[in-house]
């Protein structure tokens, strides 16, 4: 699928709307979350796609998004790397906080379209990476990551490449809304936020998220 094609797709699926923690963004979002999760599984499971995690306002994300527009100073003038962009939120809220340089990341090929039009949308632009970019290191000073630990054999590849990166000096901020497997030790909480999400996708209307640092 070509990027013109996912545009043209996310635009026909979803609507421009405020995330309920983060309203000063404005994200392309699925109004129906369930229906459109539901049709791109069905639409795009021969293509090989995955599920449209861009299309949702993820609680971590929207916690660590709120905190660095409450917090500017955490990336202003600093490297910084969105892990897992998604939507593009992460990096969105970094250059409005006047981060010097933002990079979203994201192997799901509709990612770069949806940063695209996200940033778009918000009159910014974003530089997208679509590698995988667990255990390289490109000289970021800050990593975002929001709703990360979801996946056991995820999270066990993110933790030493996190963990090798804060030991060069790089600081890792991590929002989440207990996952099953965000670590239980070497984490400082900074900020805790009661972040409302889509209940076709949660298990309620309210997620209490937490902003932390890695240790």
């Amino acid at each position: 699928m070509t990027l013109a094609e996912a545009e043209k797709f996310i635009l026909a699926n979803t609507a421009l709307t405020a995330p309920p923690h983060v309203p000063e963004i404005r994200l392309y979002l699925a109004d129906e979350a369930h229906d459109l999760w539901r049709r791109t599984e069905e639409e795009l499971a021969e293509i090989g796609l995955p599920p449209p995690f861009w299309a949702f306002a993820w609680a971590g994300g929207q916690g660590l998004a709120r905190f660095v527009l409450d917090n500017p100073q955490m990336v202003r003038g600093l490297r910084v790397l969105d892990f897992a962009t998604g939507s593009g939120l992460l990096a969105i809220a970094a250059v409005r906080a006047e981060a010097a340089h933002v990079t979203a990341a994201d192997i799901d090929p509709f990612c770069r379209a949806a940063t695209r039009l996200n940033g778009e949308a918000n009159g910014v632009v974003v530089n997208f990476d679509g590698n995988d970019l667990i255990g390289s290191d490109g000289g970021w000073d800050v990593v975002l990551a929001g709703d990360v630990f979801y996946d056991k054999p995820f999270a066990d590849r993110l933790l030493p490449w996190f963990r090798d990166l804060k030991a060069r000096g790089a600081e890792i901020l991590i929002g989440d809304p207990g996952r099953a497997y965000l670590p239980k030790t070497g984490l400082e909480e900074l900020a805790v936020y009661e972040v409302p999400v889509t209940r076709a996708l949660e298990d309620s209307e309210i997620k209490r998220t937490t902003v932390r640092r890695l240790t």
